[in-house]
Order: structure tokens, then C-alpha cells, then sequence
């Protein structure tokens, strides 16, 4: 059975971004209404195991945060500067009461909180750190971890991006219908890049970071319901073509690391391992997405994804559909990457020779000479056609280049492997 302060850990978790959000849009500040939330946390693991859990637990933490909230400005050394906000926030604690603590909606202001830490005045390092510390409730620590950077680094980022917000006036609101696709765009990148240093992790020693995908997940979730509860259509669908993409690629999580942390290649991975919930709800709203005929990036990269998943072999992949999706990307966001990936197709569909055609552009390998990957494809090409001593060399331009401790790993089995077939 769970203890009281078990309960209010879980309230906590599940309510503290909505919470959170409506504090922002009272005080203006992140960093009072962060402490003022902190500050109820602390008076319900006081109060609660000793009166009960409240009926409405979390209007009774929006209500006593506003209050904490009231206090701390009263004792502000620069408290004239804020009387107005004191003011607002006295009224309506006058308006409220007892009563307020069960029956507060608390205004759902989430979607004001995602475009305020996403606005393009912010560095998009400050942009990524912000969101995940306020909206996915990630601890300094925690973030400073995932992203492999020194603690004080990412305090200091946290510190500079809300007081520039506050400094510079960024408004706390949802952008007007002008700028909304332009700002959306810019919010679902953030969300993108979260997912991917989960799902592909640049430094360290693991090969998947899960709580990063998990909440860039949990993130999009929450995107595309505020926008469909907006009725903002013109934005709606990359929105969903992120979330599909993000679950299809996360329906592959157990069979892409082996039993001891390795790398586990789509090509060799047990099909059987891959969560089938989250390949159908991925399909549903990919199938969603492309039915308002407004194609994007997402949507197509999802559609990649989807046809991966649809293969219940690896030789039942439509490697041609699947080249024909990467050049339609190339249109729409041309990428030196994007074009590495339509080469892999073009090489699993018509043949290693074919692709090592394309990949050996002088323009290919200018524009990707310090990635990794390009270097292990190109390797993967040249074994496959028996170029042994060339692949074991571009095996090791990619190990050097390569910062990730696991994929670095497979690199030498594969170096070693080419070794043993010469």
C-alpha cells in the first residue's frame, strides 16, 4: 500500500507541469513561481499525512503556492518593482478561500509554457534545457547527465533563460496566428532533438538515454492535444507526424541493445521484441496526420519509419518506397544526412555498387567528412562488394570520429571481423 508521501510524489509528477504553468502565468517569473511551488510541496508533505489528501489535490497546490508565492514577494528586497503582480495575485486570494482548494480548474497553460521556453530569443541549448527542466519536471542534475555537461554549466544556462524571459519581456502567451506556424516549427525541433540524444546518444557510454525519449514523448502528447484543443489545423499535423514518428522509432527499444548494452543493427534485430502497442498507436496517428493532406518533414520521416515496423522480416522491407520517401524528403529539407540515408536505400534496393556510386560524390564527402556514419556506410559498401582493406580503412576513420563508447565498440568487432574475411 502506498504511504502518504508516495501519493504526493505521484500527484506531484503528474500535476506539476500544469501547476507550474498557471503559476508562471500569475507572477511572471519562473524562478518565484518555481520556488513557490517547492515551497506547497513541502507544506503538503507536512499537512497531508496528517489531515488527508485533499479532494482536489492539485487546486490545493495552486492555491498554496500562490500564497507562498505572496509571501515571497512581500519579503522582496525589489518588492515595489512588483506590486503589481502582488496586487493581481491578492485579489484573487481575496476572491478565494477554503473552497478554492477543492474547486479551482486549475487553466491549462501549458501550451503558453512550451512557446515560452521554445521562443527564438533563447539560445536553442537554453530552449531544450528550459523545457525539459520546467515543462518535463527534470532536475538540473538530471539534465546536466543526459547531456553530458558540468552541473554549474547547466545551472547557469537554467539561470540565464529565465531571467532573459523575464528581462527582455518575453510575452507568456501562445504566438498570434501570423507567426504560430513559424514558432510551432520551432517548438517540434526542440522536441526532435530531446528524442534523438535519447534514442541516439552523441557522447558516453550508453547507447539510448530511455527518460529523454520518454519525455520528449510525453511532451508531444501534450503538444498536440493543446493544439487540437486550439483548433490550430494548419499546425496540427506535424505535430502528430513528430509524435507517430517518435513511437514507431520507440516500439523498437528492446531489440536495438543486445543483453551486455550493445549495438543490436535493424538488420539483425529480434522483430519479435518490438512493442506492438506503440507500432499501432504510431500508425493510428501517423494515418491521422497524412489524412489532412499537408505533408512535412515528419510526416515522412514517420512514413519511413512506418514501413520499417510494417516488415515482419528485414528482407520484407521496401528499400524502393522507402528511397522514394528520402528523396521527397530531400525536396522538402534538403540534408547532407537525409541524402546518406536515401543512398542506404538505393544500395539495399538496387545493390552495395550502386550506392558507393552515390556516396562517393566529392560533394558527399565534403559535407560529411567529420561524420561517423558516413565513413561506417561507406565501410559497410565496400566489405559487402569484398573491398576488404578499404573498408577496414574507412572502419577507422569512423571509430575515430566516433564519440559514443558503444558504437565505438562495434566499430572494432567490425574492423575485426574484416581482419578475419581478408
Amino acid at each position: 500500500m502506498e504511504t502518504t508521501h508516495q501519493i504526493i510524489a505521484h500527484i506531484f509528477r503528474l500535476e506539476a507541469d500544469r501547476i507550474l504553468a498557471a503559476l508562471i502565468g500569475m507572477v511572471r517569473d519562473f524562478e518565484l513561481a518555481e520556488d513557490a511551488l517547492q515551497d506547497a510541496l513541502l507544506v503538503a508533505l507536512e499537512h497531508w499525512p496528517v489531515d488527508g489528501i485533499p479532494l482536489n489535490p492539485g487546486a490545493w497546490i495552486t492555491t498554496t503556492a500562490r500564497r507562498k508565492a505572496i509571501d515571497r514577494l512581500r519579503r522582496d528586497s525589489t518588492f515595489a518593482r512588483k506590486q503589481g503582480i502582488l496586487q493581481v495575485l491578492v485579489d484573487q486570494e481575496g476572491r478565494g478561500g477554503l473552497q478554492e482548494m477543492q474547486d479551482l480548474t486549475i487553466p491549462d497553460d501549458r501550451l503558453k509554457l512550451i512557446f515560452t521556453c521554445c521562443h527564438p530569443a533563447l539560445a536553442l541549448e537554453a530552449q531544450v534545457a528550459l523545457t525539459l527542466h520546467t515543462l518535463g519536471g527534470l532536475s538540473t542534475n538530471e539534465i546536466a547527465n543526459a547531456f553530458l555537461v558540468p552541473l554549474p554549466t547547466m545551472a547557469q544556462r537554467l539561470v540565464r533563460a529565465k531571467r532573459k524571459i523575464k528581462d527582455a519581456g518575453i510575452p507568456y502567451r501562445v504566438p498570434s496566428i501570423d507567426v504560430l506556424e513559424e514558432r510551432v516549427e520551432s517548438v517540434l525541433f526542440v522536441l526532435y532533438l530531446i528524442f534523438n540524444e535519447g534514442y541516439t546518444v552523441t557522447n558516453g557510454n550508453e547507447l539510448m538515454r530511455q527518460e529523454l525519449c520518454d519525455e520528449a514523448i510525453r511532451l508531444a502528447r501534450v503538444l498536440t492535444l493543446l493544439l487540437a484543443n486550439e483548433a490550430l489545423q494548419s499546425v496540427l499535423p506535424e505535430a502528430l507526424g513528430l509524435l507517430a514518428l517518435m513511437l514507431l522509432h520507440d516500439a523498437r527499444r528492446n531489440a536495438r541493445v543486445g543483453l551486455d548494452g550493445e549495438l543490436v543493427l535493424l538488420a539483425e534485430q529480434d522483430r519479435s521484441l518490438w512493442d506492438p502497442k506503440k507500432k499501432q498507436e504510431g500508425m493510428t496517428i501517423l494515418d491521422q496526420a497524412l489524412s489532412m493532406k499537408q505533408l512535412g518533414t515528419y510526416q515522412v520521416q514517420a512514413a519511413i519509419s512506418a514501413l520499417h515496423v510494417q516488415a515482419e522480416k528485414a528482407s520484407d522491407t521496401d528499400w524502393t518506397q522507402i528511397a522514394t520517401l528520402y528523396a521527397i524528403l530531400m525536396r522538402i529539407t534538403p540534408s547532407p544526412v537525409i541524402e546518406l540515408n536515401r543512398v542506404v536505400a538505393i544500395a539495399m534496393a538496387d545493390g552495395p555498387l550502386q550506392g558507393l556510386v552515390l556516396l562517393e560524390r566529392s560533394e558527399m564527402e565534403k559535407s560529411l567528412h567529420d561524420y561517423h556514419l558516413f565513413y561506417s556506410t561507406k565501410a559497410d559498401l565496400l566489405r559487402s562488394l569484398g573491398r576488404l582493406q578499404e573498408a577496414s580503412d574507412a572502419y577507422k576513420q569512423a571509430l575515430n570520429l566516433c564519440q559514443n563508447e558503444r558504437e565505438c565498440t562495434f566499430l572494432r568487432q567490425r574492423i575485426a571481423e574484416v581482419l578475419q574475411e581478408g
